[in-house]
C-alpha cells in the first residue's frame, strides 16, 4: 500500500506524465470519476444536481504555484465572478482556494490582499472562503494568512492535515480564534520526519484531532469539518460526537464529487450536514494523482468506472 501511494505521488510530480495526461482523451475520461468537467459551468451544473439531494457544496478551481502576478490576479477575478454565480444560482456553496494560486510564492502581502478581497466577497454573497493546505513548506505561511483573515471574516475556514506530525500544535495555536477547520488526512509526498508514513498512524492522529475538535465544538470554540471518505473512521467520530453531547448540526462531513456518493446521501438521510467538493479546471493532473494516492484502491475504482 505504501509503495503504491509513493508511486502515484511520484507520478504526480512528473512533467512528462502531466503533459501526456493533458493530451490524452482516455485519461481525461478517467478524471470524470472525480470531477464533472474542466469548465466552471460543468461544476455549477453538477453542483445544482448535488444540492437537490440535500447536500452543500465546496467549489475549487484546480491549479497551484502560479508563476507571475498577472496569473494571481486572474485567479482572484475568476473567483470573484464565481461567487456571483453561486448567488445568482442560489447554490448552498462555498469556495476553497490554494494560496499558491493567489501568488503566495511571489508575495505574502499580495496574496493576503487577494484573499481579503475574496473573503469579503464571500460574505457579501452569503458564501464563505476556505484555505486549502498545501505541502508542509507552506503550512506556516498559510496559518499566518488564516489568522489575518479570521480577524475580519470569521466564517473563513482552513484545512489541516492529520498526517503531519506538527498538526496538534497547529490546532492548539488556532483554537483561541474559534476556528473553522476541515480536517483531512493529507495527500502530499512528505518525509517521514514531517509526516506519518503508516496509514494506521495517520488514522490514529486523525481520530485524536477529531476528538479534540468535537470537545471544542461542545464549548462553542471550534466549527469542525471532517473531510474523509473513510467510513469506519466517520462512524467512530459520529459515535464520539454523540457520546460527547455534540449534535449533528455542530459539525460537518465533506467528501469529494464522485466518491462514496451513496454514503453521502445516506449521511444526509441520517441528519448530518454533508458537503461535496466539486473541482474543475484544466490543471487537474497533479490533483488527480494525489486523489488516487490518498487511497490506491481508488485506481481499481476508476478502472471499474471505465470498463465495468
Amino acid at each position: 500500500m505504501a509503495f503504491g501511494r509513493s508511486l502515484l505521488l511520484a507520478a504526480a510530480r512528473s512533467r512528462t506524465l502531466n503533459d501526456f495526461a493533458l493530451r490524452s482523451a482516455f485519461v481525461k475520461r478517467a478524471t470524470r470519476t472525480f470531477m464533472p468537467g474542466e469548465h466552471a459551468e460543468d461544476a455549477l451544473e453538477a453542483g445544482a444536481a448535488i444540492a437537490a439531494s440535500g447536500r452543500g457544496l465546496i467549489f475549487t478551481q484546480l491549479g497551484e504555484a502560479i508563476s507571475n502576478t498577472a496569473e494571481a490576479v486572474a485567479v482572484r477575478d475568476h473567483y470573484l465572478w464565481f461567487f456571483d454565480q453561486i448567488r445568482a444560482r442560489q447554490l448552498p456553496a462555498h469556495v476553497s482556494v490554494k494560496p499558491t494560486q493567489l501568488g503566495l510564492d511571489l508575495s505574502l502581502a499580495e496574496c493576503e490582499r487577494h484573499l481579503q478581497m475574496l473573503a469579503a466577497k464571500a460574505e457579501s454573497t452569503g458564501s464563505a472562503l476556505w484555505l486549502d493546505m498545501e505541502d508542509s513548506s507552506y503550512v506556516d505561511r498559510t496559518l499566518d494568512l488564516y489568522v489575518a483573515l479570521k480577524k475580519n471574516h470569521p466564517s473563513t475556514g482552513i484545512a489541516l492535515q492529520a498526517y503531519l506530525r506538527r498538526t496538534p500544535g497547529d490546532l492548539a495555536r488556532l483554537m483561541p480564534l474559534k476556528p473553522v477547520i476541515r480536517l483531512v488526512k493529507g495527500a502530499y509526498n512528505e518525509p517521514s520526519e514531517k509526516a506519518f508514513a503508516k496509514k494506521s498512524d495517520t488514522d490514529g492522529a486523525y481520530y485524536d484531532l477529531a476528538t479534540q475538535m468535537l470537545d471544542a465544538a461542545r464549548r462553542e470554540m471550534c466549527a469542525p469539518v471532517f473531510g474523509t471518505h473513510d467510513l469506519p473512521l466517520i462512524g467512530r467520530i459520529v459515535e464520539q460526537a454523540a457520546a460527547s453531547g455534540v449534535g449533528k448540526q455542530k459539525y460537518q462531513i465533506h467528501m469529494l464529487y464522485g466518491i462514496r456518493d451513496s454514503a453521502q446521501r445516506h449521511l444526509v438521510a441520517e441528519g448530518h450536514i454533508v458537503k461535496t467538493l466539486v473541482s474543475y479546471g484544466s490543471a487537474w493532473y497533479r490533483w488527480y494523482m494525489r486523489r488516487l494516492a490518498e487511497r490506491p484502491a481508488n485506481v481499481l475504482f476508476v478502472a471499474k468506472s471505465l470498463f465495468g
